[in-house]
């Protein structure tokens, strides 16, 4: 198997069940991206948002990734956007190969109804077009992955154990 596995996707599409379940499997430790940056900054992401702004998050973003280069043993989630800026994506390449786990903007909006803390999601917008607005903004991004699989409608058992079957593949 890898020595680690780097999981990308939109917000909502199983990026932490998924890998939780994925890192369990494999013996692997668990490592969410956006835990290690509030970890980090000592403030929550719609904090950072907030008083720092968007840049300032990325930042801290690639900063996390570059410190992760070399790790093995891990299943990484990392937020919806991490995958705009291309260094983070060589970096993401650097760790181990790239899972992307996508969804409907449908199947998204229904998972994140309850949510309530997340930036981007935040304003005057329908939840649904801004999803949607998101995905066609990153699709390229999401796309430059090494296995993609739409978890739409599927449990997070399936989804890990077709995540688990594309990576003995691809040896």
């Amino acid at each position: 198997m890898e020595a680690s596995i780097v999981i990308t996707g939109p917000m909502g599409s199983g990026k932490t069940s998924v890998g939780r379940l994925l890192a369990t499997r494999l013996g692997f430790e668990f490592v969410d991206l956006d835990a290690l940056i509030v970890e980090q900054a000592g403030k929550s992401i719609n904090t950072i948002f907030n008083e720092l702004g968007e840049a300032t998050f990325r930042g801290l973003e690639q900063k996390q990734l570059a410190a992760l280069v070399g790790r093995t043993g891990m299943v990484l989630s990392t937020g919806g956007g991490a995958v705009i800026n291309p260094e983070n994506r060589r970096l993401m390449r650097l760790i181990g190969p790239v899972v992307n786990l996508s969804a409907t903007v449908e199947e998204l909006a229904k998972r994140l109804a309850a949510v309530d803390d997340r930036p981007l999601l935040q304003g005057e917008e329908s939840r649904e077009a801004k999803l949607n607005r998101l995905m066609l903004e990153r699709e390229q991004y999401y796309a430059d992955s090494d296995i993609r699989i739409d978890t739409t409608a599927k449990s997070v058992e399936d989804v890990a154990a077709e995540v688990l079957k594309r990576l003995v593949e691809r040896r």
